[in-house]
Parts: structure tokens; C-alpha cells; sequence
């Protein structure tokens, strides 16, 4: 059966009402999901990073025991020569083995340079480390304590806000395709979420534009649906607003 301009109003008005509950207890949760998975991101930013790090420390570590044995290779092998520069028959022989020791002296200074080299990064490294550790743990502080405010509001209203949804859902099956299709567009604009307005004290209630007087009694005819000149929205009487239950 086709329903009549006064009953598409009310249906479109039961839904905002419906709808605007429903912003109401979103706004209570307010920034609060979007701040966990801000905080989220953090956490698992600084986790990868001192994981990156550690592995870097190890590396440093493995390089240094490296050249610790490149030493202790490198000291064992001048004492071999310097063993063997007692039982040299010539001077090639002589100068092979000087050269020898000389050239594992040359290891043992590099290995000693870069031991130095990895511990001062070592040290450096570390700071960093810890530094990025305590703002994990600040991090993970904040998380937890965003995400116990989140779960308790959400706990609060949950229960609510399902039950809308669903009073919502069905709303909708009483209207009309293109009216709803018009009506999410406006809401999806709208800054306060008002797709369907009263008129008060002679204007618009979503934009506080003044709507004349001829245009006023037009919309209390309920011939046919009238929107905002200024915001586009859907405009209703203050009489049929009464008449719809609130959900």
C-alpha cells in the first residue's frame, strides 16, 4: 500500500531519532578507538624498532668475539714465528717470517681499532635502547589504560546501541528506496549527523535559517516533503515530531 507524505515523514523522523541515540552514545566513546589504535600503531613501531636494535647489538657483539679470536689466532701465530726465527738458515728465511709476524701485528691493531670501534657503538646503541624500552613501557601504559576506559564505556553501551541498530534496521524497511538513499546522503554530510529537522522559532533546526512563512504552512500540509533552501535537509513540523514514538 502507498503511504502517504505524512506517513514517509514520520518514518524518515522515527529513523533520525533513532539515529541520533545512536551518534549520542558514539560520541560518548568519542576519539577513544581511533586514540587505542593510534597507541597500537606506537607499540608495535617501537617494538619492531628495538628488535631492529637488538639484533644490530648482536651483531656488534659477534663481531667483537670475531676479532677477539682473529687476536688470540693472530698471537698464537707470532709465537710460531717468533719459535721459528731461531731456526732460520738464511736471510730469506729471515725476512719471510719477519714479514709474517709483522703482517699479524698489522691484524691485531686492525682487530684492536674495530674492538673499539664496536664498543663505542655498543655504548651508544645501548642508550638508545633503553631509551626506546622505557617509552615502550610509557607507551604500553597508555594503551592499556585507553584500552580499559574504551572496553568499559563500550560494556556500558553496547547493549544499547545493538538494540537501536536493530530498531534502526528495521526502520528502514518502511522506507521507501530513494528516500532512504537521500536521507543516508544527508546525514553522511552533515556535520551533527541531522538529516531530518524541525522547524523552530521559524527556522531550520540543523542550519538556524529563517524559512518563510508560506513555506512553513506548506510543510505543515504534509502534501509533500519540503527540504532546507540553505542545507538541503528535510524539513518537518514540530506537531508531526510529537506524534512519532521516540525508540
Amino acid at each position: 500500500m502507498e503511504q502517504t507524505v505524512e506517513q514517509k515523514l514520520k518514518a524518515l523522523y522515527e529513523l533520525q531519532t533513532i539515529h541520533t541515540q545512536i551518534d549520542k552514545i558514539r560520541r560518548v566513546r568519542g576519539e577513544l578507538p581511533m586514540e587505542v589504535a593510534d597507541l597500537e600503531d606506537d607499540v608495535a613501531g617501537l617494538e619492531t624498532r628495538i628488535q631492529k636494535i637488538k639484533n644490530e647489538l648482536d651483531d656488534l657483539e659477534d663481531a667483537i668475539v670475531t676479532r677477539k679470536n682473529t687476536i688470540r689466532d693472530a698471537q698464537a701465530a707470532i709465537k710460531r714465528y717468533e719459535a721459528q726465527l731461531n731456526e732460520v738458515k738464511n736471510n730469506r728465511e729471515y725476512d719471510a717470517i719477519t714479514k709474517e709476524i709483522e703482517i699479524q701485528g698489522l691484524d691485531i691493531q686492525v682487530s684492536e681499532k674495530k674492538i673499539k670501534e664496536h664498543s663505542f657503538e655498543i655504548t651508544n646503541k645501548t642508550e638508545v635502547y633503553e631509551k626506546a624500552l622505557a617509552n615502550l613501557e610509557e607507551r604500553k601504559k597508555d594503551l592499556d589504560l585507553k584500552k580499559t576506559e574504551l572496553e568499559t564505556i563500550t560494556a556500558e553501551t553496547q547493549k544499547e546501541e545493538e538494540d537501536l541498530v536493530e530498531k534502526a534496521e528495521k526502520a528502514e524497511e518502511h522506507i521507501e528506496d530513494r528516500l532512504l538513499t537521500a536521507y543516508k546522503r544527508l546525514r553522511k554530510n552533515a556535520k551533527n549527523g541531522l538529516a531530518v529537522v524541525t522547524i523552530q522559532r521559524d527556522s531550520c533546526s540543523g542550519c538556524f535559517n529563517q524559512i518563510p512563512p508560506q513555506r512553513q504552512m506548506d510543510i505543515k500540509q504534509h502534501k509533500k516533503i519540503i527540504v532546507c533552501e540553505h542545507c538541503g535537509r528535510i524539513l518537518i513540523d514540530e506537531a508531526l515530531a510529537h506524534e512519532v514514538v521516540p525508540a
